[in-house]
């Protein structure tokens, strides 16, 4: 009786977990399209959009905390402003900003690396006071500190913040907050065709150093719309060990490490399966090689709004290097 109760409590918990995983991936969309509702993001040019991704990914490198702190904050009014349905990246705001939040706390209160001790070569009563001789005994008179620097920010116990640490939490808070939700953000409102004709539209001039920038971009084409494929048999593979109803407790280490073995070897091989038949289905169609067949990709073509955004662009640029700088 005592078994059977252990057994049903152990489904009823991997079921709970299965769930919560399952509602995690369909949550946060990785590589994922978002056709409706079409919003000005999904309107503006796919080569605009990848120059400020670049923007977006590449000016945090040197620059100070203001500035990064300025990307990240940007990012976020942009996600406001765009008009995407709240469901669709509040989770996945909420875990990365979380995440940077945990890191930054981490990073300030850790030591900063300086454990030399400073030996000063006066006594310290003489460096902090000195004697004003007069013709009344002789005075002690306090020297205030000459500018407001303090490196310790802030000390209670064995905690304490200082300069160093500070910089090192923003830095690294705002970089994993950037670097994780600039490309998603990006593929949100990207469909894949718009991203491969981009790429292939900014790298033509290397085709007079023959360079496959066709190859390239159809692989990358091909990339891109195997990653919810991937999702799906992910998926596909948990709900059928969920209705296996296994009992991980009874199984031990080294019979469950096998199954996940298993499962693996099951998913790669899903995944060949997947990809021989994408290209049996090209094979059909009469495609043999990019070469060989004309590639018609989406149209691109400058609107007004997207001279404009070049413009913000290039003056983004212009105020990073002006005052993003590190000092």
């Amino acid at each position: 009786m005592g078994s059977d109760l252990g057994a049903k409590r152990c489904k009823i918990e991997f079921s709970q977990r299965y769930q919560n995983i399952v509602d995690i991936l369909r949550s946060l969309p990785i590589g994922l399209y978002l056709e409706k509702p079409a919003t000005w993001l999904h309107q503006i040019d796919p080569r605009i959009k990848l120059l400020g991704l670049l923007t977006f990914l590449l000016s945090p490198i040197q620059a100070n905390d203001l500035w990064r702190i300025a990307i990240a904050v940007l990012l976020i009014l942009l996600t406001f402003a765009s008009g995407i349905p709240m469901r669709v990246w509040k989770q996945q705001m909420g875990i990365l900003l979380l995440l940077a939040f945990m890191t930054f706390a981490i990073a300030i209160i850790s030591p900063d690396g300086f454990n030399v001790t400073i030996q000063p070569r006066r006594p310290i009563p003489e460096i902090a006071k000195t004697q004003v001789q007069s013709s009344s005994p002789t005075l002690t008179v306090n020297l205030p500190q000459p500018t407001p620097y303090r490196y310790v920010i802030w000390k209670a116990g064995n905690i304490t913040i200082t300069r160093k640490s500070l910089d090192l939490g923003i830095r690294v808070c705002t970089l994993i907050f950037t670097y994780l939700y600039a490309p998603t953000l990006f593929l949100l409102v990207t469909a894949p065709e718009e991203i491969t004709a981009a790429i292939a539209a900014i790298c033509s001039p290397l085709k007079f150093f023959r360079v496959p920038v066709v190859e390239i971009v159809l692989t990358l084409t091909l990339a891109l719309r195997f990653v919810p494929l991937v999702l799906e048999e992910v998926q596909n593979l948990g709900r059928a060990m969920r209705t296996r109803s296994i009992n991980w407790k009874r199984l031990g280490f080294k019979r469950t490490t096998q199954i996940w073995l298993i499962l693996t070897e099951r998913l790669i091989d899903n995944l060949f399966i997947r990809a021989e038949q994408t290209a049996s289905a090209m094979q059909v169609r009469g495609f043999t090689g990019p070469n060989t067949h004309l590639l018609v990709w989406n149209p691109l073509k400058f609107l007004p709004r997207d001279i404009i955004l070049l413009v913000l662009l290039v003056s983004m640029w212009g105020v990073r290097i002006w005052i993003g700088n590190t000092i």
